[in-house]
């Protein structure tokens, strides 16, 4: 049987020796063009734990041409097997896959001499790397093809039902656009043959012969390797009109025990997904840390899907609170720290509240630092009442092109989404990033969120973005620290959906680690403890827990110099409570001055019993 393509070759793992082939026209069961694997060809001995169960038809095939003796012992290599004759297999991959005893991308594996890939002599084939593909099929007009169609038969498919005959593989987005917007000018909305247009382009001109692509039914993802060219065919409501060649492992994996970017991408509500940002989470499905290990040794480096999933497997984690963060913090108790740490890796977003001066802003900054291990991995936003959601997220602003000068109205990111496209990027996935948001309550909440009220609370999911229209998710390593300022708004104000989506931790001069803050700072610093005795005499005096004082404000150098307690004092602390009171009538000087507090002071040490 003549073949019109080169010979290829396969190295088997650390550089064993070369098995050979032939691609040829021939079609295979499924409309893959099959593979011949040329007698005298080298074959590994052992399989990866994971084969037997994922690709059952090469295994078994591999054990049928051992037990039929076409695959023995090699005398040519020991310790290697070798083919006797001829093997015709479905599709390159097959091919691969009996040399090399497990799940393999024959479309890249197989070279020729001079190192180019069997895929650059496909058909209409693109150059560049494969990429990874969701394609929607299980309600198709009702109908779950996946169960009813594509696993029994080896296929993937679109629905075309009013697209001529005759497009061909390959065809551009500008002569898809024009087919598309006549012969379906009368059935679909403009929105909707935008929609269907991409899908179409991706599966005609974009998929290859060796991506991935995935599925879902009856609560499994599906994953499988694009083996052919696309083929038009007459279908029953041309719910299939549109199909590719696929082989598809035999397992299904639970949606509910994907990774969760896995899950945010799969919940993208196209009928075709470009999942190639999470190809590492796809290509480990299955396969423990130390099979893929090896075959990313085996492969001396080139195994990019295995390099891919390994990476992606590097564990997000929290740093677990010590000793020393608690006393470099001032905090009583290394539990406190420790249950704050746990509230964000359980909830991913805490609130911060309390009077002003409790250091709500130094720690959250601080502590996202050490979580995130460096400053390089936080953001700090403040609210104010006319934030919005166009500065917090994404918005039109204006902006000046730097070559013509001209200013335009154009799509800018704000702080939330810068934050959490450098915590997607591949490489960060398993270092925290931090967003700190100081005055969380100053802004209308509601208005400034969006969309992304929904995300808060629903990390698996994706929605659709207001401006760009782009499909958004937020990072699971992305975590968000919120403070408020109870003095401004009641934490009791605060909406429940709000409440729902945050943990809320005090921080109140009546308890810990806020109420011996600054003794110990005192203590630290050699200071005597007046300024802490004054600071619980005043705090005493005010009814409102809401608007009693923090410490900040006299944990300062200057305030411990000369006269710097008595200024701190009239130009901080009587002023904040002359607001508190206005118009009371209370004369805030006699009842929260310094002569009054430390004469009561005075007092009491007198009476106290010796």
């Amino acid at each position: 049987m003549d073949s019109p393509y080169p010979e290829f070759q396969l190295r088997l793992p650390y550089n064993g020796p070369v098995a050979r082939g032939q691609l040829l026209t021939e079609k295979g069961t499924n409309g893959s063009q099959k593979f011949r694997v040329s007698a005298g060809s080298p074959v590994r001995p052992e399989e990866v734990p994971s084969f037997p169960a994922t690709m059952k038809s090469s295994h078994r095939l591999r054990e049928s041409l051992r037990a039929d003796g076409l695959i023995r012992e090699s005398t040519t290599w020991p310790g290697y097997l070798e083919t006797t004759e001829d093997i015709t297999c479905n599709s390159p991959s097959a091919g691969a896959e009996i040399l090399l005893g497990r799940a393999a991308n024959g479309y890249t594996e197989w070279k020729t001499a001079d190192g180019r890939p069997l895929a650059d002599f496909l058909k209409a084939s693109w150059y560049g790397p494969n990429r990874t593909w969701l394609v929607r099929g299980s309600n198709v007009a009702g109908l779950d093809l996946v169960q009813r169609l594509w696993l029994p038969r080896g296929l993937v498919s679109l629905a075309a039902n009013h697209l001529r005959e005759g497009v061909e593989q390959g065809v551009s987005k500008d002569e898809l656009r024009t087919l598309v917007e006549e012969d379906y000018e009368s059935v679909l909305t403009y929105s909707q043959r935008t929609h269907l247009i991409e899908a179409l382009h991706t599966f005609l001109s974009r998929m290859k012969p060796g991506d991935t692509v995935c599925t879902i039914s009856n609560g499994d993802l599906y994953v499988g390797e694009i083996t052919g060219d696309v083929e038009q065919v007459a279908s029953e409501g041309g719910r299939s009109n549109l199909r590719r060649p696929v082989e598809w492992r035999n397992v299904g994996y639970p949606y509910l025990d994907l990774p969760e970017a896995l899950q945010q991408k799969l919940s993208i509500q196209h009928d075709v997904v470009d999942l190639t940002s999470v190809e590492g989470m796809v290509a480990g499905l299955g396969r423990s840390d130390e099979e893929l290990a090896e075959e990313v040794e085996e492969a001396d480096g080139e195994s990019s899907a295995e390099l891919a999933a390994l990476m992606a497997r590097r564990e997000l984690k929290l740093p677990e609170a010590t000793d020393d963060l608690a006393k470099e913090l001032l905090v009583h108790e290394v539990g406190w720290l420790q249950e704050l740490r746990d509230l964000l890796w359980e909830d991913r977003q805490i609130i911060l509240y309390g009077p002003p001066g409790t250091g709500k802003t130094y720690l959250a900054l601080r502590l996202a630092e050490y979580f995130g291990g460096g400053p390089e991995q936080v953001k700090l936003v403040q609210f104010h009442p006319s934030y919005s959601y166009e500065d917090f997220f994404e918005g039109f602003r204006p902006q000046e092109d730097p070559r013509t000068r001209d200013v335009a109205f154009r799509i800018t990111d704000g702080p939330l989404r810068e934050i959490a496209n450098a915590a997607a990027q591949e490489g960060n996935r398993h270092i925290p990033h931090f967003l700190v948001i100081d005055e969380i309550n100053r802004a209308n909440l509601a208005k400034v969120f969006g969309e992304l009220y929904f995300l808060l609370e629903y990390r698996s999911r994706s929605v659709r973005l207001t401006y760009s229209g782009d499909d958004f998710a937020l990072p699971p390593n992305l975590f968000v620290i919120g403070t408020m300022n109870t003095a401004d708004r009641s934490i009791a104000l605060v909406d429940a959906a709000m409440r729902r989506r945050f943990s809320f931790l005090e921080l109140s001069p009546r308890t810990e680690p806020t109420r011996g803050l600054l003794r110990r700072w005192l203590d630290r610093e050699g200071h005597g403890p007046e300024s802490a005795d004054l600071l619980d005499e005043l705090n005493s005096r005010i009814g409102d827990p809401d608007f009693q004082v923090g410490p900040s404000y006299l944990m300062k150098p200057g305030v411990h110099r000369g006269d710097g307690l008595a200024r701190a004092w009239r130009t901080k602390i009587l002023p904040l409570l002359e607001e508190h009171h206005y118009g009371e009538g209370i004369d805030v000087e006699h009842r929260y001055g310094l002569a009054s507090l430390r004469a009561a002071i005075s007092s009491a040490d007198t009476n106290a019993p010796a």
